[in-house]
């Protein structure tokens, strides 16, 4: 049987008679998993990795709710030498940028792949057990965690082809021999669902003969397959291992993929979000407290399953929003990105959703399949085209070519609107910003968003990708000589998102998970009405999405009589007996009887 040959059965002590709830819980997931398998015995496997030595389990789960997160939390993202300077380490200067502009502004710190690597800018990992020492070493990343919380990414579905795993594959070394998805030319993966327009199947020659290797992103980066239990294994050691180094948000990254099967989508699969339940059942009896954060770029619906019953993701990414926001900016009405949040459900309870407007990644198109239509993305492509964004594009079922993400620096989207460019630039970038702050959920903010980073050309001409153009990497005496000057972009935006940060961090109404309400007014201005938990604090969250001087009328807002009213991000009172609310351009008032 697979699981015998595992390492882990020679270190496990710990006798699973002393946890009989937890083992049943293990076991029935693996079930459904591995119906054929020893379950018993992979069950023990599992507790070696999650609880070695003489560590032990939470007697029980820790509860599935809203306390792991509050109004306090933001979440940063970047890659760990986005800043640089030729002489320091990159997360030694990430640390000092942190602490210099960040601290009290942001909770966590998303650093994207910070292993040694191949290609795609992290994503084809080589090894999961260290640190690129490009970037630094791991007690670099403890410091980044003693002062905010740490998020990493589990790149689980795929590997580097020149990584240890892969090499020890084609040498037909065991347990590794298995560790690769095969699949046979002949096979039929017609319905198989990709981002990427490359061959699905490679042919790599093993000591066992050649091999026809399954590849969902690249020929780089080669699928891992979970019907073996011993890819779990290995992932659940790296999970506990990087537990141990004081990560406490786990990003799974495409995590969609990882169950594969011949003649069917391979996405979504019921072994997939068997593996995550797995995943959150152990993350809930550990001691430390983990979130989990599923990164699954599709439509809607789909998105939306990797809650779960509340047993899944604890965040999913808002995918829609990027290109929604987006499109509302450059249209000058919210009437797409407020007919879909109106129809959003809120997060289940002990789940929240992670909002966002840019990433390392470019602007997903898929997610706005069926929420917008074809003539406003055909023109949002063409405005965005002009300000230099790139396209970049998948095979579609029936063979054609789409356009998969626009990819685009996300403060450069904001240079024109559909009319053409104008003098709110500025204005319009920090009201796409500002809508993140004050939705449903955490919100997360690109380092290239924070420090309003143009598109970066050069940087797509010398490495040949089109996502080069959002990865810029900053030479920290120029950044911080622009941060000094009050006048730069740079200085302006961050200077702006960090102080109404640290306002909304403040507010009881933008917990992830206070009431929500989409609000029907004029649709160039997209308006939201929060309530925290406790019902004592309102927040009326208006953002003019338009070039246009906009009057919204009072009576429009549900504002309590015998209340004061303000809007704290301009100071400005709401006078007993007005009648109308003013928003200048591009303009955001989150107006609230709490101040």
């Amino acid at each position: 049987m697979v699981v015998q040959q595992t390492r882990f059965f020679n270190i496990c002590h710990m006798t699973q008679s002393e946890h009989p709830v937890l083992t049943e819980g293990l076991v029935s997931l693996l079930t459904r998993i591995y119906p054929a398998e020893d379950n018993q015995a992979l069950a023990k496997a599992i507790f070696c990795v999650f609880w070695p030595d003489d560590a032990k389990p939470l007697s029980e789960a820790r509860a599935a709710n809203g306390e792991i997160w509050s109004e306090e939390d933001a979440i940063l993202i970047t890659y760990g030498n986005s800043i640089q300077d030729g002489a320091h380490k990159p997360l030694d200067l990430l640390h000092d940028f942190l602490l210099d502009h960040l601290k009290g502004v942001v909770s966590s710190v998303h650093i994207l792949p910070f292993f040694p690597y191949t290609s795609d800018d992290g994503f084809a990992v080589t090894d999961f057990t260290k640190v690129d020492p490009a970037l630094g070493d791991w007690p670099d990343i403890e410091r980044i965690g003693d002062e905010f919380h740490l998020m990493s990414d589990l790149v689980l579905n795929h590997v580097s082809s020149q990584g240890v795993w892969f090499n020890a594959y084609r040498q037909g070394q065991v347990p590794y021999d298995k560790f690769f998805f095969e699949a046979d030319p002949s096979d039929d993966v017609s319905a198989v669902v990709r981002p990427r327009t490359t061959p699905l199947l490679q042919k790599v020659e093993t000591s066992n003969g050649p091999r026809h290797v399954w590849c969902t992103f690249s020929h780089d980066q080669i699928d891992l397959n979970f019907a073996n239990p011993d890819v779990l294994l290995e992932i659940l050691s790296i999970i506990r291992m990087h537990i141990d180094e004081g990560i406490r948000i786990i990003r799974l990254d495409a995590v969609a993929f990882i169950w594969k099967e011949v003649g069917t989508s391979s996405i979504h699969m019921p072994q997939t979000h068997a593996i995550i339940q797995l995943i959150r059942y152990l993350c809930d009896h550990i001691s430390e407290t983990v979130m989990l954060i599923t990164e699954t770029n599709v439509p809607k619906a789909e998105n939306l399953s990797y809650f779960g019953q509340s047993n899944e993701a604890h965040a999913i990414y808002n995918f829609p929003l990027p290109p929604l926001i987006l499109q509302a900016m450059l249209s000058g009405s919210s009437h797409h990105l407020r007919a879909w949040q109106a129809a959003m459900p809120p997060a289940p309870y002990g789940c929240a959703y992670f909002n966002f407007t840019a990433s390392h990644d470019g602007i997903g198109m898929r997610p706005v399949e069926g929420l917008l239509p074809k003539d406003a993305i055909d023109e949002m492509i063409q405005t965005v085209s002009q300000s230099g964004a790139l396209l970049s594009m998948r095979t579609g079922p029936g063979g054609e070519e789409t356009v998969y993400e626009i990819n685009c620096s996300y403060f450069e989207a904001m240079a024109r609107t559909h009319a053409g460019p104008d003098e709110h630039h500025l204005a319009r970038f920090l009201a796409s910003q500002t809508i993140v702050m004050s939705l449903e959920g955490i919100p997360g903010f690109y380092i290239h968003s924070m420090l309003a980073t143009p598109n970066d050309t050069e940087a797509v001409e010398y490495r040949g990708m089109n996502r080069a153009i959002n990865r810029h990497r900053w030479d920290y005496p120029e950044l911080q000589a622009r941060l000094s000057d009050p006048t730069s972009n740079q200085s302006l935006v961050m200077t702006t998102l960090s102080e109404r940060l640290k306002l909304r961090s403040k507010q009881k109404a933008f917990h992830p998970n206070a009431t929500q309400f989409t609000l029907s007014i004029d649709p160039r201005v997209f308006g939201l009405w929060r309530q925290s938990l406790d019902r004592a604090q309102s927040i009326f969250a208006l953002h003019n999405v338009s070039a246009d001087d906009v009057m919204i009328p009072c009576d429009a807002l549900n504002l309590i009589a015998d209340e004061p009213w303000m809007d704290i991000l301009s100071g400005e009172p709401i006078e007993p007996g007005q009648t109308q609310i003013s928003m200048a351009p591009y303009q955001c008032r989150w107006i609230t009887n709490r101040f």
